[in-house]
């Protein structure tokens, strides 16, 4: 059995669970989340106890795997829709800065012309200073996609730590040349 996919959910008071066949949608205070899940496993919503449950088929590998999978989803669905993600990026370097224009948000991390990468739906992206990035959102996957795509930018760099980083990574500096004594 599955060590993580055997555990119950429990379901915070205001968030709503509705299973239908394969599809679990949880309803919350934040907005609603839609998964498709496996027809491996069975969900299960107990009204009185206000837990969710997740059941696996067969024993095979694959059954096993998404077993715990599945309830991993459902419990970042219902942890969204409750309280929701957010992931800090800071911008590290002379000159690097980041702002938020509409729908779009605008990088100057190095290169000859500015970066522009659209926001998509159902994130909110904002900038409480030039040096920093806070992604929020209901959806954890579309919440960390988002951010890894804006570090993917410009990657913080081994000798000046120059670049875009998660707020408090930690960037492995190497040494410079060493210089000879002749």
């Amino acid at each position: 059995m599955s060590r993580i996919g055997k555990i119950p959910l429990p379901v915070p008071t205001g968030v709503k669970v509705a299973v239908a066949d394969l599809t679990v949608t949880v309803e919350g205070p934040l907005g609603k989340l839609q998964q498709t899940l496996f027809p491996e496993v069975q969900v299960k919503f107990d009204e009185p106890a206000r837990r969710v449950t997740i059941h696996r088929e067969g024993d095979t590998r694959s059954a096993k795997a998404l077993h715990g999978l599945s309830r991993a989803l459902v419990r970042n669905m219902i942890v969204g829709v409750s309280q929701g993600y957010e992931k800090k990026l800071e911008i590290v370097g002379v000159g690097y800065l980041a702002a938020v224009l509409k729908d779009k948000l605008q990088l100057r991390v190095g290169f000859a012309n500015e970066v522009h990468m659209t926001i998509p739906a159902g994130l909110k992206v904002t900038c409480p200073d030039q040096t920093h990035v806070v992604v929020k959102g209901i959806d954890k996957q579309l919440v960390g996609q988002f951010a890894a795509e804006v570090r993917a930018v410009r990657k913080p760099e081994p000798y000046k730590g120059k670049g875009v980083r998660y707020d408090g990574e930690q960037v492995r500096r190497k040494a410079g040349k060493a210089v000879t004594g002749k």
